[in-house]
Protein backbone atom coordinates (compact mmCIF):
# COMPACT_ATOMS: atom_id res chain seq x y z
CA UNK A 1 0.00 0.00 0.00
CA UNK A 2 1.29 3.43 -0.82
CA UNK A 3 0.31 6.07 1.69
CA UNK A 4 2.27 8.61 3.70
CA UNK A 5 2.88 8.05 7.37
CA UNK A 6 0.75 10.48 9.34
CA UNK A 7 3.55 12.45 10.88
CA UNK A 8 4.52 16.00 10.07
CA UNK A 9 8.24 15.29 10.41
CA UNK A 10 10.54 15.17 7.45
CA UNK A 11 12.09 11.75 7.04
CA UNK A 12 15.42 10.69 5.56
CA UNK A 13 16.87 7.56 4.05
CA UNK A 14 18.12 6.66 7.54
CA UNK A 15 14.46 6.23 8.55
CA UNK A 16 13.86 3.95 5.56
CA UNK A 17 16.80 1.74 6.50
CA UNK A 18 15.61 1.67 10.14
CA UNK A 19 12.27 0.07 9.18
CA UNK A 20 11.72 -3.48 10.46
CA UNK A 21 13.02 -6.27 8.25
CA UNK A 22 10.61 -7.00 5.42
CA UNK A 23 8.84 -3.62 5.51
CA UNK A 24 9.10 -1.73 2.24
CA UNK A 25 8.64 1.98 1.81
CA UNK A 26 9.61 4.82 -0.47
CA UNK A 27 10.64 8.34 0.45
CA UNK A 28 9.54 11.29 -1.66
CA UNK A 29 10.47 14.80 -0.60
CA UNK A 30 10.97 13.63 2.97
CA UNK A 31 7.62 11.80 3.28
CA UNK A 32 7.53 8.04 3.78
CA UNK A 33 5.07 5.99 1.71
CA UNK A 34 4.57 2.41 2.88
CA UNK A 35 4.27 -0.25 0.19
CA UNK A 36 2.12 -3.38 0.11
CA UNK A 37 3.56 -6.58 -1.35
CA UNK A 38 2.82 -6.95 -5.07
CA UNK A 39 0.28 -9.53 -6.25
CA UNK A 40 0.97 -12.41 -8.65
CA UNK A 41 -0.25 -10.51 -11.72
CA UNK A 42 2.06 -7.60 -10.91
CA UNK A 43 5.01 -9.96 -10.45
CA UNK A 44 4.27 -11.80 -13.72
CA UNK A 45 4.28 -8.53 -15.65
CA UNK A 46 7.48 -7.40 -13.92
CA UNK A 47 9.17 -10.73 -14.69
CA UNK A 48 8.16 -10.66 -18.36
CA UNK A 49 9.28 -7.05 -18.82
CA UNK A 50 12.58 -7.59 -17.01
CA UNK A 51 13.32 -10.76 -19.01
CA UNK A 52 12.64 -9.00 -22.33
CA UNK A 53 14.81 -6.00 -21.40
CA UNK A 54 17.64 -8.09 -19.97
CA UNK A 55 17.65 -10.44 -22.99
CA UNK A 56 17.75 -7.49 -25.39
CA UNK A 57 20.64 -5.80 -23.59
CA UNK A 58 22.63 -9.05 -23.45
CA UNK A 59 21.94 -9.85 -27.13
CA UNK A 60 23.33 -6.44 -28.14
CA UNK A 61 26.32 -6.62 -25.79
CA UNK A 62 24.97 -3.46 -24.20
CA UNK A 63 26.45 -1.81 -21.16
CA UNK A 64 23.19 -0.78 -19.50
CA UNK A 65 22.09 -2.73 -16.42
CA UNK A 66 18.43 -3.60 -15.68
CA UNK A 67 17.26 -4.12 -12.10
CA UNK A 68 13.94 -5.16 -10.56
CA UNK A 69 12.40 -4.20 -7.23
CA UNK A 70 13.37 -4.05 -4.54
CA UNK A 71 16.29 -2.03 -5.87
CA UNK A 72 17.25 1.25 -4.19
CA UNK A 73 17.26 4.40 -6.28
CA UNK A 74 18.45 7.56 -4.56
CA UNK A 75 16.81 9.85 -7.11
CA UNK A 76 18.23 13.24 -6.29
CA UNK A 77 21.38 11.93 -4.61
CA UNK A 78 20.05 13.35 -1.36
CA UNK A 79 18.66 11.77 1.79
CA UNK A 80 15.03 12.83 1.17
CA UNK A 81 14.21 10.83 -1.99
CA UNK A 82 14.41 7.04 -2.19
CA UNK A 83 12.31 4.91 -4.52
CA UNK A 84 12.15 1.27 -5.55
CA UNK A 85 10.88 1.24 -9.15
CA UNK A 86 9.50 -2.04 -10.42
CA UNK A 87 12.15 -1.94 -13.16
CA UNK A 88 15.12 0.41 -13.54
CA UNK A 89 17.58 0.51 -16.42
CA UNK A 90 20.84 2.32 -15.69
CA UNK A 91 23.26 3.11 -18.51
CA UNK A 92 25.73 5.24 -16.56
CA UNK A 93 27.29 2.49 -14.47
CA UNK A 94 29.15 5.12 -12.44
CA UNK A 95 25.81 5.74 -10.68
CA UNK A 96 25.83 2.21 -9.24
CA UNK A 97 27.27 1.14 -5.91
CA UNK A 98 26.52 -1.63 -3.42
CA UNK A 99 23.45 0.23 -2.09
CA UNK A 100 21.82 0.84 -5.49
CA UNK A 101 21.64 3.72 -7.96
CA UNK A 102 22.72 7.24 -7.04
CA UNK A 103 20.84 9.52 -9.40
CA UNK A 104 18.23 9.01 -12.08
CA UNK A 105 18.00 5.74 -14.00
CA UNK A 106 17.71 6.11 -17.77
CA UNK A 107 14.46 4.13 -17.94
CA UNK A 108 11.94 3.41 -15.20
CA UNK A 109 8.87 1.17 -15.38
CA UNK A 110 6.19 1.20 -12.69
CA UNK A 111 3.42 -1.40 -12.69
CA UNK A 112 0.31 0.14 -11.17
CA UNK A 113 -1.46 -1.57 -8.31
CA UNK A 114 -4.59 -0.19 -6.64
CA UNK A 115 -2.60 1.25 -3.75
CA UNK A 116 0.10 2.84 -5.96
CA UNK A 117 -2.13 4.45 -8.61
CA UNK A 118 -1.87 8.06 -7.37
CA UNK A 119 1.86 7.78 -6.74
CA UNK A 120 2.67 6.23 -10.14
CA UNK A 121 0.54 8.62 -12.21
CA UNK A 122 1.33 11.84 -10.34
CA UNK A 123 4.07 12.07 -7.69
CA UNK A 124 6.51 9.69 -9.39
CA UNK A 125 5.83 11.09 -12.85
CA UNK A 126 6.89 14.53 -11.59
CA UNK A 127 9.86 13.22 -9.54
CA UNK A 128 11.22 11.05 -12.36
CA UNK A 129 10.94 13.83 -14.90
CA UNK A 130 12.62 16.46 -12.72
CA UNK A 131 15.33 14.04 -11.53
CA UNK A 132 16.48 13.36 -15.11
CA UNK A 133 14.94 9.97 -15.96
CA UNK A 134 14.96 9.76 -19.76
CA UNK A 135 11.97 7.43 -20.13
CA UNK A 136 9.12 6.41 -17.82
CA UNK A 137 6.48 3.76 -18.48
CA UNK A 138 3.35 3.39 -16.41
CA UNK A 139 1.95 -0.11 -16.94
CA UNK A 140 -1.64 -0.34 -15.70
CA UNK A 141 -3.10 -3.85 -16.08
CA UNK A 142 -6.42 -2.86 -14.49
CA UNK A 143 -6.97 -0.20 -17.16
CA UNK A 144 -5.32 -2.22 -19.97
CA UNK A 145 -3.03 0.74 -20.54
CA UNK A 146 0.64 1.56 -20.95
CA UNK A 147 1.73 5.20 -20.91
CA UNK A 148 5.25 5.67 -22.27
CA UNK A 149 6.80 9.04 -21.47
CA UNK A 150 9.96 9.95 -23.38
CA UNK A 151 11.16 13.00 -21.48
CA UNK A 152 13.97 13.72 -23.97
CA UNK A 153 11.62 14.16 -26.93
CA UNK A 154 8.59 15.11 -24.80
CA UNK A 155 6.56 12.36 -26.50
CA UNK A 156 3.83 10.45 -24.70
CA UNK A 157 2.62 7.15 -26.13
CA UNK A 158 -0.69 5.66 -25.01
CA UNK A 159 -0.94 1.91 -25.63
CA UNK A 160 -2.94 -1.17 -24.63
CA UNK A 161 -1.95 -4.73 -23.80
CA UNK A 162 -2.59 -5.59 -27.47
CA UNK A 163 0.22 -3.29 -28.68
CA UNK A 164 3.97 -3.43 -29.07
CA UNK A 165 5.67 -0.52 -27.33
CA UNK A 166 8.98 0.83 -28.59
CA UNK A 167 11.57 1.74 -25.99
CA UNK A 168 12.72 5.31 -26.54
CA UNK A 169 16.22 4.82 -25.17
CA UNK A 170 16.95 2.16 -27.83
CA UNK A 171 16.58 2.40 -31.61
CA UNK A 172 15.51 -1.17 -32.27
CA UNK A 173 13.75 -2.55 -29.19
CA UNK A 174 10.08 -2.98 -28.48
CA UNK A 175 8.03 -5.05 -26.08
CA UNK A 176 5.02 -7.01 -27.30
CA UNK A 177 2.43 -6.55 -24.58
CA UNK A 178 -0.01 -8.92 -26.32
CA UNK A 179 2.35 -11.79 -25.41
CA UNK A 180 2.27 -10.66 -21.78
CA UNK A 181 -1.53 -10.37 -21.92
CA UNK A 182 -1.76 -13.99 -23.16
CA UNK A 183 0.28 -15.18 -20.19
CA UNK A 184 -2.14 -13.36 -17.90
CA UNK A 185 -5.31 -14.45 -19.76
CA UNK A 186 -6.26 -10.81 -20.32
Amino acid sequence: MSFPLLNLDTYTTEDIFALPEGRRAELIDGQIYMMAPPNRRHQTIARELFTAIDSYIKSKGGSCEPFFAPFAVFLNQDNKNYVEPDISVICDLGKLDDKGCNGAPDWVIEIVSPSSRRMDYHAKLFKYRTAGVREYWIVDPEKNRILAYNFETEDIGDYTFQDSVKAGIYDDFQIDFSAIAKRLDM
